[in-house]
C-alpha cells in the first residue's frame, strides 16, 4: 500500500516539514554527485561497532562516531529509498508539526532518529555477529516511524488516500490512519522479531523510533489550545 495524502489540512506552513524534506535531498545530491552512494554510506551511516567504541572504521573519518547516528538519518541508499521515506515524511509530518510546533517537532524527529539508530545498534550488539556490527544504517526511516506513531495518537479519526495494487489492477480508496500505520508497524514488529538478514533493512530501528514517538508525543503535544479540522469519515 502506497500512502498519496490524507484529509487532515494544516492551519500553517510546514516549514521544518519542508525543510527537512530539502535537507535529505541535498544529502542525497551530494552523496550520487561528489562522494558516491557506497562510501558516503560509509563515512557518514550509522555503524554499530563505531558507536560502541568510538572507533572509527577505515575509511570512516568523516564524522566522528557518536554523530553518526545525526548524519545517518540524512543519507540514503537509493532513489526509492529516499523518494518512499519524503513521501511518508510530507503526508504525516505537516500535521505532526501543526499541532507540535515548529521547534517541538524538530526535536521530537530529531530524538526519534537518534533513539532508532541506536535500537538498531543494541540488536546488533545483541546479537553478537561481528558482521552485523560493520554495517552502516542510513535513512529518515526510524525518524518517520516516530511521526508515524504521533499521527496516530493525534489524528486517530484521520483517513489516507492509498494506492492498492491488486493483481494487475490499481485501486485508490481511503484507508484509517489508524489502520493504515497500525499495520505498518505490526508488519515491521514480525519483521524484526524474525530477523533482518539478508534484507537491507532495520527493522528494529523502525520500532525503536515508532516507540519512542509513541511514548514522546504524549509529553509534547499541547493539552489544550489546539484543534483538528478535517472531513468525516
Amino acid at each position: 500500500m502506497i500512502p498519496l495524502k490524507d484529509d487532515v489540512p494544516v492551519r500553517r506552513p510546514p516549514v521544518v516539514t519542508i525543510a527537512l524534506i530539502g535537507g535529505n535531498v541535498a544529502a542525497f545530491l551530494w552523496q550520487i554527485a561528489v562522494v558516491g552512494l557506497p562510501l558516503s554510506v560509509q563515512v557518514g551511516g550509522a555503524i554499530p561497532y563505531e558507536i560502541l567504541s568510538l572507533r572509527d572504521v577505515p575509511p570512516a573519518d568523516l564524522v566522528p562516531p557518536p554523530f553518526t547516528v545525526l548524519t545517518s538519518m540524512f543519507l540514503h541508499g537509493g532513489f526509492m529509498h529516499i523518494a518512499g521515506n519524503m513521501l511518508f515524511l510530507w503526508i504525516f509530518g505537516n500535521n505532526v508539526e501543526d499541532v507540535l510546533g515548529r521547534f517541538r517537532f524538530l526535536l521530537f524527529y530529531l530524538a526519534c532518529g537518534v533513539a532508532a539508530a541506536l535500537a538498531q545498534v543494541g540488536v546488533a550488539a545483541a546479537a553478537g555477529d561481528e558482521a552485523s556490527l560493520l554495517v552502516p544504517m542510513v535513512g529518515a526511516s526510524g525518524a518517520i516511524a516516530g511521526v508515524l506513531a504521533a499521527y496516530m495518537i493525534l489524528f486517530p479519526r484521520a483517513r489516507v488516500l492509498t494506492l492498492v495494487p491488486i493483481f494487475i489492477f490499481i485501486r485508490l480508496i481511503y484507508v484509517p490512519a489508524v489502520f493504515f500505520i497500525g499495520l505498518w508497524f505490526v508488519l515491521q514488529l514480525l519483521s524484526a522479531f524474525m530477523g533482518d538478514q539478508g534484507s537491507g533493512v532495520a527493522f528494529a530501528a523502525h520500532v525503536g523510533g515508532f516507540v519512542t514517538g509513541f511514548v514522546l508525543v504524549k509529553t509534547l503535544a499541547p493539552r489544550t489550545g489546539w484543534t483538528v479540522s478535517r472531513r468525516g469519515w
